[in-house]
Order: structure tokens, then C-alpha cells, then sequence
């Protein structure tokens, strides 16, 4: 069978592919082989010295089993919650379901990173909790409750809140690709209750339950924030960051980065083994609505308290970073003494706010132009042409979703010591490629699903009739996926505004500082600096919830596919 010109592969695409992949081996494969040479090789030789002592240090021992159980956790209550809400959502006849389904989604705009701002005005020891209850006369001014006093429940509770909706996400889609008929048919057998799950229903959402379980697991495995602005240090993550500028002295950090890296590339690839090459091929007629479960007005009554319980529990969060932005001063008191927007102001004033956003902007607009460019080259290959090497390619981009952030930094970090790109000295460059390489996954999926909704054959009839590929790229395909290219680039604008590890690791001085790293630097410090990182999570939660909102409208039903693993 012939190829369609299109399809064909030429120096072109060969020349393509060589540059990206070559821009893989010096940014993302050079670094991580650099923290495993310098992991495992000692005075020329290999060894295990460093993870022995890694195994032996209790502080490590201890940061990387918190880690491990704060990455399962998170993982479990978020599946339970997303598989609750997709089959209330997809199988029954609960009321009020598009209210419901954007509320759902409510949590993942505001980062956990963020939110814990705000929970520490809320929950703290002279928070709003405990002076209602001081004025209740519940409890005595000299023993105010420590409601953060465990820290990881903290930790784990954001971080659930803000990732079951990925979980969500993936599970809905997951439902809609199923055929109904096909559980009919179970039932027609007799199958029924568990049986019928067990037999028909979980092996058909597997694929996309594990997908959203790998993504949800390596982001609460490795996030850096939440953990400290919560001060809880003994997790894996705070131990890395610890670990960048003692490196030199103490090399088991470079072991512990290794270990990090395992642990996440296991469990993506297993979830990939498992499921990524399995297809559940349902009839493409003659598919049926499926029937809904009837409820009761009591269930659904019911029901709607419930969610409405929950929605209110999932964006306390959000009010409470809203509630200290908006207040002039709040210590012991229930609510604000006074209100003010001053601090909003101070966003553009501060020196310290005003830099990091402006560098925020220029960081993040950077890093979108390289990564659509990437993106865009990376899709089209995939998606219009056949060539030797196509796989890997797929496995390149793909393969930021298992490296985490902290483990990229802390490679960018040590492996361009004493070069012009050495983050010590001015981390632009780095941070403007980390922030892109993060998020090309989503920008290729993005345009590979507008390349795949669109028909090659208008551009085969465009060359046809003589023109060049770049007029066809121009006035044919272009066109085409401009919905999916305008979404993916203000999907990763604003997540490359709101990036955390990055952030924190490479801007190591002030003048550097994007607007995450200020949020953290400010958020501790006295007097307004509270106050002042609240107005600036504000500003990067409506950035980011505008964003999810024109994105979803531009990319359509697709939303979710973006957040697969």
C-alpha cells in the first residue's frame, strides 16, 4: 500500500525529529544521566555507597517513606471521590448535573501551595476556628486547639481536594466510551450488583482510572509546596530542595534524586504496561443511550444537600485565601476587623510582587512560544506522518508526566554548574525550558487531537493544487486547529505562571524570583507579606480558572484527555 504525500516521510521530517530529540538528550536525558553518573559512580568506579548511606540516614528514611504514603493517600481519596462523582454524574438521574459538574471542577483551579495560605488564617491556633470557639466559650484563650498540628493530614487534604478532580475527569471519560449495550447484555445473563461491576464495568474504566491514578499519584508523591508552606520537611520533595546547594558536600542527594525518579517512572510505566496498550473497541452504531438509575425526590434530596456539603467543604480553601487578600488585619478575631484592596495594589508596587510577576509573564510567554513550537512539530509528525523513530518521539514527549519537577531542577541545577545557562548565576534559560518541558504532554495532546478531528485530505488537495507546505500549513491547517492551538497555549501560559517546583529550585536570586517563588518568600515573612502572597494567589487562581474555562470551550469534550497519563 502506497503512502499519501502526506504521510511520507522526508528530510524534513527526519531533520524535525533529529532537533527535537537532540533537544530532549541536552534538557531532559543529559541531566537526569548526569544525577545517576554522579549517584552511582565513585573515583571511577560503581558503586552503592551513597544509597546505603541514604537507607541509613533516618531523616531520609523517614522523608521518603511520608512521601510514599502521602503520594498513596492522596491517591485513594482522590479515586474514591472521582469515581463517587463520575457515577453519580454518568449513571443516575441526579439533578442540577451541570451545576454540579462545574462546581466539581472547582478545587483544581486554586494549588494546594496556595490554598495553605489561607487554611493557616483559618485553622492556625488563633485562626477563625478557634476564636468562634473562644467566643463560644468552647474552649480557653490559653488553649487554643492545634488544628495543624499534624501537618500531613494538611498536606494530604489539599492536595486530595485539588487532584480528585483529575481522578473526575478521567473517570467520566472512561464511562463515556463504554457501550451501554454491553451491560445490558451482562444483565440479560444475570449478572447484577458487584458482579456486573467486577465483570464489565472496572475492566472497561481501568485504563482511564489507572491513567488519572499515575498523574495523581507522581504530582502529590513530588510536590514541593504544600509541604512548605505546612513546614512539614520530612517529606522526600523539601529534602531535595535541601539538597541543591549541599550537593557538592553531600552527595546523597543526588541519590535520594534517583530514588525519586524510580519511584515515579515505576509507577507510570506499570500504569502504561497494564493498560496503555489495551483497547476496548466499542460498536460505533446502533450503541444505545443507556439507562439511568431512577432515584427517589428523598435520594435526590439527599444528594443535593450532600453536594452541596461537599462543594462548600472543597472551596474553603478558595475562601480563605480570598478572605485574607481582602483583610486590612486578622489575628484572633472570626472574621476581618477591617476589609481593604490594598494589598492587590501592592501585587503591582511591591518590589519583590511586582518584579516576580512581571518575570512570570515574560518566563511563561517564552516558554509557551518554545513549547508550541515543539508541540506543534511533535503533533503534526505524529499524527500525519509514517517514519522509523515515530515511537520514540511519542515516548519523548510523553515523558515529562514521570519526571518530576524537583528531579529535573535539581539536574538543571547541578549538571549546568559554571556554564552560561547556570541557574546560580541567571536561571531565565532553564527556567524558560523547564517550564516548557513540563508541559509539552499537554500542548502535544491538544494538537494532536485537533490534527486528528481535522481531514488530511484538505491539505493533500491544497498540494495538489501546487501549494508550497507552508502555504498549507498557513491557510489550511492552521486554520483548522486554531481552536485546539489557542487552548493549549492559555493552558500553558497559566500553568507555567502557577509552577512551583521549577520555580522554587532555579530562581535563586531576588531579581529572578517568578511569581510562585514570591508567593512562598512572602507568605513568610511578617507584617503584610501574608496578605500581599493571598493577592497574588488570587490573581493566579482567576488566571488559571479563566484559562480551564476558554480552554474548555476551545478544545471541547477533549478537556479530559489533556490529563491523562
Amino acid at each position: 500500500m502506497s503512502l499519501s504525500s502526506s504521510e511520507r516521510p522526508a528530510a524534513g521530517t527526519y531533520a524535525g525529529t533529529a532537533a527535537i530529540v537532540a533537544f530532549f538528550l541536552v534538557f531532559l536525558f543529559y541531566p537526569l544521566l548526569y544525577v545517576f553518573r554522579k549517584s552511582f559512580i565513585i573515583d571511577g568506579g560503581f558503586s552503592m555507597t551513597f544509597f546505603r548511606q541514604l537507607l541509613e540516614n533516618p531523616v531520609m528514611r523517614e522523608s521518603i517513606v511520608n512521601s510514599l504514603v502521602i503520594g498513596a493517600t492522596v491517591t485513594i481519596i482522590s479515586a474514591g471521590l472521582g469515581f463517587l462523582f463520575a457515577t453519580l454524574m454518568v449513571k443516575t438521574d441526579m439533578p442540577f448535573k451541570g451545576l454540579w459538574g462545574n462546581m466539581l471542577l472547582a478545587p483544581i483551579i486554586l494549588p494546594p501551595f496556595v490554598a495553605a495560605i489561607g487554611v493557616k488564617y483559618i485553622f492556625g491556633k488563633f485562626g477563625m476556628v478557634n476564636s468562634l470557639l473562644m467566643q463560644l466559650d468552647m474552649i480557653e484563650p490559653r488553649h487554643p486547639i492545634d488544628w495543624l498540628g499534624q501537618p500531613f493530614w494538611g498536606v494530604v487534604i489539599l492536595e486530595a481536594l485539588h487532584l480528585f478532580p483529575i481522578m473526575y475527569l478521567n473517570i467520566v471519560g472512561s464511562f463515556s466510551l463504554i457501550d451501554p449495550s454491553l451491560e445490558e447484555a451482562a444483565r440479560g445473563l444475570g449478572a447484577k450488583g458487584l458482579s456486573l461491576f467486577r465483570s464489565i464495568t472496572m475492566p472497561l474504566l481501568a485504563p482511564g482510572f489507572f491513567a488519572g491514578s499515575s498523574i495523581v499519584f507522581i504530582w502529590a508523591f513530588t510536590d514541593l509546596g504544600t509541604p512548605l508552606l505546612f513546614e512539614y520537611r520530612a517529606v522526600a520533595p523539601v529534602q531535595i530542595l535541601n539538597a541543591v546547594q549541599a550537593a557538592q558536600v553531600n552527595p546523597i542527594g543526588y541519590a535520594l534524586v534517583v530514588v525519586v525518579l524510580a519511584v515515579t517512572v515505576i509507577f507510570f510505566a506499570a500504569s502504561k504496561f497494564m493498560f496503555g496498550h489495551r483497547r476496548f473497541e466499542m460498536a460505533a452504531f446502533g450503541r444505545t443511550s443507556g439507562t439511568l438509575t431512577r432515584l427517589s425526590p428523598l435520594v435526590k434530596l439527599l444528594l443535593v444537600v450532600f453536594m452541596t456539603a461537599f462543594v462548600l467543604v472543597s472551596i474553603i480553601p478558595h475562601i480563605s485565601v480570598a478572605l485574607v487578600s481582602f483583610s486590612q488585619d486578622w489575628f484572633m478575631t472570626v472574621l476581618p476587623d477591617a476589609w481593604t484592596t490594598e494589598f492587590y495594589a501592592k501585587v503591582f508596587s511591591h518590589p519583590i510582587a511586582a518584579l516576580s510577576m512581571k518575570n512570570s509573564m515574560l518566563f511563561s510567554s517564552l516558554s509557551v512560544i518554545l513549547v508550541l513550537v515543539m508541540g506543534g512539530v511533535i503533533a503534526y509528525y505524529l499524527a500525519r506522518k509514517k517514519f522509523r523513530g515515530k515511537e520514540v518521539l511519542d515516548a519523548c514527549a510523553m515523558l515529562p508526566l514521570a519526571v518530576p519537577g524537583v528531579v529535573l531542577a535539581f539536574g538543571y541545577v547541578q549538571c549546568f554548574f559554571g556554564t552560561p545557562i547556570d541557574p546560580r548565576m541567571n536561571p531565565v534559560v532553564l527556567l524558560v525550558i523547564s517550564y516548557a518541558v513540563r508541559r509539552l504532554p499537554l500542548v502535544v495532546r491538544a494538537l494532536y487531537a485537533g490534527f486528528q478531528q481535522s481531514s488530511v485530505t484538505l491539505e493533500e488537495a491544497s498540494q495538489c493544487l501546487g501549494a508550497s507546505p507552508g502555504t498549507t500549513l498557513r491557510l489550511i491547517t492552521f486554520p483548522l486547529i486554531r481552536a485546539n492551538f489557542l487552548g493549549a497555549a492559555i493552558l500553558a501560559f497559566a500553568f507555567s505562571m502557577l509552577e512551583v517546583s521549577d520555580s522554587l529550585i532555579l530562581a535563586m536570586q531576588e531579581k529572578f524570583y517568578p511569581m510562585t517563588k514570591a508567593i512562598y518568600m512572602l507568605a513568610g515573612r511578617l507584617g503584610d507579606g501574608g496578605y500581599i502572597a493571598s493577592a497574588m494567589g488570587m490573581l493566579g487562581v482567576l488566571l488559571l480558572a479563566g484559562a480551564i474555562m476558554i480552554a474548555q470551550r476551545l478544545i471541547g469534550s477533549r478537556m479530559g484527555d489533556l490529563f491523562r497519563a
